[in-house]
């Protein structure tokens, strides 16, 4: 059988409401920041701080020193940077280790470590290697394990978990040529064909997909009679007939990862194989999202911790007029937003992954959060150690061994850092995916008032239900605790954190305030003010980040011998912070949105190409958007296994 050769036509709305089917509807556990957006500060959802069982505390630490041994004697990152590959002795010995399987359960060979755990692995292996990092969570935290965890049948779980554990390296692929982050445009098919699926179509950007022995593919199966179609996962062997890997891609950063272009063409995917049901597909992907994104914010807590470590010990060497550039307040300030900053990245990280240990609470904004925060600060973190170092911090660490300095790789951890912003939902993705979830309460009551496709009847139910709603929750955002000066008082010891929190109660009340003022003034116009939006969650992630170091500065102090500096960051953390919120504040309603609107219409329809003459571009010749039709593969198979 042969698949469709057109691509989807697909409406703005239509892939809107792919986008909203694939959602999890539904909120049945509570959620710390879906509270916040609402304006309602819970902190007993998040202290006392949440902490892993004394078990599972012990095998994480067991395991982290053998680790971090590895790294230490058998890792040369240096080597991985220059070689643009992870040696394959390196990769057996992860395997050895049982690092490929530290989120599988131990029934099925893995070490289940928790998520706590896991992510202290992470991020400790990616110091050592960024590209290290990258592969072991590309492998776990989308690629097999996590979604067959979730969504898959004790067949298959007994069939690949074991193998992903020791043996198989496993990657996920959904991006294609012509499709980020809007899947309702998905290209890919499988059709049905007696007890299999036919899978045609080529996948682009496939992380570990060059060296990935199973694959989670997602595809478009066509509705039919006895199946309901739509977008689908499934587990591909890659060795099946039919699957090449056309390309090794190469970056700008992460130089060691096996990030690839896959093609299908007439590949026989069992039935057995199919995750969930037909349809699912999205759902899953995004599900596995909730707790695989904590995985990106693990490295960043990592770089952050590397780049404090060189700060410190490097504006203490180096002196310039007559004292330790330490001691200058230009550089001073950039150290401690760097100090600071770290702090709060481990304290969001550490929260929200304990959160998903217990699985008493909703993480899917958390989680979203902890990787749109830590991918942002981390990047501006990495960018002020490079200009902390000056020339040295641009300077390659090949070049500075070579001239007999310290081989510091500020440049690369910046560049590495770089792709966090576009990994696993870009910012702007990033925005308006946690926007959606914010005012889901919204439009859960008022929703059918601002569309204009339903009936008066459905509307006039609507404001009916709104009105009820809101009668009973805007009062609430008048007054609360963060007015009364002995409130959180036990988060007052030598510095006073109380007044933090007492600002992110207030921050959060104004915070929803303002959220339904717009929703007041814009309507059904509200998704086009991608603006706004953004700046709302730009807030609200910065008053999760300053309870999150609040919370873990009280449980430092109460547990750890340096609970007092713990409190000193996280003071100066909020400070910090509580300056971006309010600048954040001012710019939802006094910004360019509209001036940036008039000037982008301008660019494209040609009005400023004055504006690009005087150059010469070297870009070279080829299309915008590679060809990605159905059909055999012509170029050779750079698939290379591990074994």
């Amino acid at each position: 059988m042969s698949a469709p050769s057109t691509k989807p036509v697909v409406t703005e709305r239509e892939a809107r409401e792919v986008a909203e089917a694939a959602r999890e509807q539904d909120w049945r556990k509570p959620s710390f920041a879906k509270e916040l957006f609402l304006g309602r500060f819970r902190l007993d959802l998040i202290h006392p701080h949440p902490m892993p069982p004394e078990e599972d505390a012990r095998r994480g630490e067991a395991f982290l020193a053998r680790l971090r041994d590895f790294c230490e004697t058998k890792v040369d990152g240096a080597l991985i940077e220059r070689e643009a590959r992870i040696p394959d002795d390196v990769v057996a010995g992860l395997k050895e280790l049982g690092a490929f399987g530290m989120k599988i359960d131990t029934k099925y060979g893995g070490l289940g470590l928790t998520q706590v755990y896991y992510n202290k692995a992470l991020a400790l292996v990616g110091s050592a290697s960024p590209a290290i990092g990258v592969l072991l969570s590309a492998h776990q935290s989308i690629g097999v394990p996590q979604p067959l965890k979730l969504f898959g049948t004790p067949e298959q779980k007994e069939k690949f978990l074991p193998r992903c554990a020791r043996t198989d390296i496993s990657a996920f692929l959904l991006t294609e040529p012509d499709v980020g982050s809007d899947p309702a445009r998905l290209a890919t098919t499988a059709v049905p064909d007696g007890d299999d699926y036919v899978l045609d179509g080529v996948k682009l950007w496939t992380t570990n997909g060059v060296v990935a022995d199973l694959l989670v593919v997602m595809a478009r199966v066509p509705k039919s009679e006895g199946h309901k179609g739509g977008i689908t996962a499934f587990v591909v062997e890659t060795d099946s007939p039919g699957v090449t890997v056309e390309n090794r891609n190469a970056f700008m950063g992460l130089r060691g990862i096996e990030n690839g272009v896959t093609r299908f063409h007439q590949v026989r995917v069992p039935a057995a194989n199919l995750i969930g049901k037909e349809g699912q597909g999205l759902k899953i992907a995004l599900t596995t999202l909730n707790t695989g994104r904590l995985s990106l914010p693990a490295s960043c807590v990592a770089a952050g911790k590397w780049c404090l470590k060189i700060a410190r010990e490097w504006s203490a060497a180096r002196e310039q007029w007559g004292k330790p550039i330490a001691h200058h307040e230009a550089v001073g300030s950039k150290i401690s937003f760097i100090a600071a900053t770290t702090f709060a990245l481990e304290a969001v990280l550490d929260l929200s992954s304990q959160m998903a240990d217990e699985n008493r609470n909703d993480i899917r904004i958390e989680g979203a959060l902890a990787k749109l925060y830590a991918s942002e600060k981390a990047w501006l973190v990495a960018d002020e150690l490079v200009q902390i170092r000056g020339g040295r911090g641009f300077e390659t660490a090949e070049s500075l061994r070579a001239r007999g300095e310290k081989a510091v790789p500020a440049e690369q951890v910046l560049r590495d850092l770089r792709i966090n912003r576009i990994f696993e939902g870009s910012t702007e993705i990033m925005h308006l995916l946690i926007a959606r979830e914010a005012v889901d309460a919204h439009l859960s009551v008022a929703g059918d008032l601002i569309d204009p496709e339903k009936s008066l009847g459905d509307k006039a139910k609507a404001g009916a239900n709104a009105g009820v709603f809101y009668a009973k929750w805007l009062p609430k955002l008048v007054a609360g605790p963060g007015q009364l000066p002995n409130s959180y008082a036990e988060f007052k010891r030598e510095v006073d954190l109380s007044t933090h929190l007492r600002y992110v109660e207030r921050t959060a009340r104004k915070l929803a305030r303002s959220t339904f003022y717009a929703m007041s003034r814009w309507q059904g116009r509200m998704e086009t003010k991608q603006g706004f939006l953004g700046r709302i969650v730009d807030i609200g992630a910065e008053l999760f980040a300053m309870s999150a170091a609040c919370v873990r500065a009280e449980l430092l102090y109460t547990t750890e011998p340096h609970g007092r500096e713990a409190y000193q960051l996280a003071d100066a953390f909020c400070h910090q912070s509580r300056l971006r919120v309010e600048e954040l504040f001012g710019r939802l309603w006094n910004n360019t949105d509209d001036q940036d609107r008039k000037v982008v219409k301008g660019v494209l329809s040609g009005t400023y190409a004055w504006l690009e003459d005087g150059i010469v571009d070297p870009s070279g010749e080829g299309v915008w958007i590679a060809d990605a039709t159905p059909g055999p593969s012509e170029k050779e198979n750079v698939h290379r296994p591990v074994r």
